[in-house]
């Protein structure tokens, strides 16, 4: 060699496999992982949605073999969604017992107990004849206030059908605070709150409102974080971290993995970050076209909002995933 000596090597840790593996500074784990499912009133069986390839509407009994397929998989939880026949302007359906999504909270617990982490979708989206995630005022607008009353009631009737987590997805102003007080008062006080700390009015959500059925005409912005906005999303974390939130999320993940590492370096609770329909569609259709390796891709994705600093990472691949780790 001449004069000129390099001491500083560091391809040498990347060298091979073996080495890679043994300086990883991220890994993912099946504990991770939290599968979304939904389950459809009236459904025979499990019904593969167009625009989310692999996802499913299921059936009351294929929810519960998806669930305990989870499981088996050492994922850590699964998350329901409902999706009504009928629908009305205050999301009776939401707050029914025999509603669909707190019939199949119970399916999932009698079958499952305490194997697993379940989690209920707390919004009323899936079941207002609007698609809103609130009561609506006469001239159109979302009732805050009016609206924290029905998902008090939600959350009650979602711990007493099963619910370990309530997932408080609809970023009303003060949801926390109000579904944490209606909890305690009913006797919940071990009912954990899943705060969307930081959910984007997003264009990523497309695929979802196929899975949902989604009767919204017009957007969320009223209510929902401007894509423009990161500190505002800081805010809202440290509201929800003040009103008793157990674990905080941002939702989607990719495109925000920036929000997301400021609030994971913010928060005292565990983060969890929603990989989201549209995520999932973009890397399918991708994948379909041979423009990317699909596998690598889905891989390479989650380890990169888990690097960002999610504890916890709500994605449709979680079963798939955590049986190949």
């Amino acid at each position: 060699m001449s004069s000129f000596e390099l001491f500083h090597r560091p391809r040498r840790l990347r060298q091979n496999a073996a080495v890679r593996r043994l300086v990883a500074q991220t890994r993912l784990h099946p504990a991770d992982l939290v599968l979304p499912l939904f389950v459809k009133e009236g459904a025979a069986g499990p019904v593969e949605l167009g625009s989310m390839p692999g996802v499913m509407q299921h059936s009351l009994d294929s929810l519960v073999v998806a669930a305990k397929e989870a499981v088996a998989a050492g994922v850590g939880g699964v998350m329901l969604f409902g999706v009504p026949t009928k629908r009305d302007a205050i999301g009776s359906g939401a707050t029914d017992p025999e509603g669909i999504l707190n019939v199949g909270l119970r399916a999932v617990r009698d079958a499952l107990g305490d194997e697993t982490v379940i989690m209920a979708d707390l919004c009323l989206d899936e079941f207002t004849s609007h698609g809103h995630c609130g009561v609506l005022t006469a001239d159109g607008r979302v009732d805050n206030d009016a609206t924290l009353e029905r998902y008090a009631e939600m959350a009650v009737v979602q711990a007493d059908s099963g619910a370990h987590v309530v997932g408080l997805s609809g970023m009303m102003d003060g949801q926390v605070a109000y579904c944490r007080g209606a909890l305690d008062a009913a006797g919940h006080t071990d009912t954990l709150i899943l705060a969307y700390a930081a959910k984007y009015a997003s264009a990523a959500y497309g695929p979802f409102r196929e899975a949902v059925e989604s009767t919204l005409e017009g957007d969320r912005s009223t209510y929902q974080q401007d894509p423009a906005n990161g500190i505002e999303a800081l805010r809202e974390v440290r509201l929800d971290l003040a009103e008793g939130a157990d674990i905080v999320m941002v939702k989607p993940a990719l495109p925000y993995l920036d929000v997301l590492s400021e609030v994971a370096a913010e928060s005292d609770v565990p983060v969890a970050a929603y990989q989201v329909s549209g995520e999932l569609a973009m890397i399918e259709a991708a994948g379909e076209r041979g423009w990317i390796d699909r596998d690598r891709m889905v891989r390479e994705s989650l380890t990169s909002i888990k690097r960002a600093g999610a504890q916890i990472i709500l994605t449709y691949y979680a079963t798939e995933v955590a049986r190949s780790l």
